[in-house]
């Protein structure tokens, strides 16, 4: 099956298509399931409400592509890399993100619950109301990022840089922040959360 001009309710499942270069495809509701997609690359693409179930993501790159309420369940995106991505409502339940790296973009409502994201670059991220309980953040790079209204339960974020994050809204006595850094505003937030009066 070819890729290049993309589709609508077409499955690719358990298809081969590793080291392809798309530019632009538009995908709607295609299923990936099993799909050999490694070295993948993909510029400017769609890919909505698709499904990349147990698929082999690892080393793919992507670049301004719009993967938004897409599932991951289970794939694997070793060392994958995202660049000014979208992945809004995205789902990773089970999904291997190790190595991932992750260029800006918007990963709002994305479900990351209970992924391993030690030392993550998420600098300038929006992660608007994603789901990141759970989470292990530890050492990761939060400068910047959009948390507001992010589910941090049980999340734990030692170590973490967070000067500059947007933590509107996100119930921050539900986290570990031990070692993290913080700016002022981040501070008070924190304080206030945990039911100091901040004068």
């Amino acid at each position: 099956m070819n890729l290049s001009s993309g589709a609508e309710d077409v499955s690719f499942a358990g298809e081969e298509f590793d080291d392809e270069e798309l530019v632009g495809a538009v995908f709607l509701r295609c299923s990936f399931r099993g799909a050999g997609l490694a070295g993948l690359v993909t510029r400017n693409c769609s890919f909505q409400a698709c499904d990349f179930t147990l698929a082999r993501l690892n080393g793919s790159e992507h670049d301004g592509t719009d993967f938004a309420n897409s599932v991951f369940e289970g794939s694997n995106l070793f060392g994958a890399r995202f660049a000014r991505c979208r992945l809004a409502g995205a789902s990773f339940a089970g999904a291997t993100l190790t190595g991932l790296l992750v260029d800006g973009g918007d990963w709002s409502y994305a479900s990351l619950r209970g992924h391993d994201l030690r030392g993550m670059d998420l600098r300038t991220v929006r992660l608007h109301e994603a789901d990141l309980s759970e989470a292990d953040l530890t050492g990761a790079d939060l400068r910047g990022t959009d948390l507001s209204r992010a589910q941090l339960h049980n999340a734990v974020l030692a170590d973490a840089d967070l000067h500059e994050a947007n933590l509107d809204g996100v119930d921050l006595g539900a986290a570990a922040f031990r070692g993290a850094r913080l700016d002022l505003a981040g501070a008070v937030q924190l304080a206030r959360s945990l039911g100091a009066i901040v004068e």
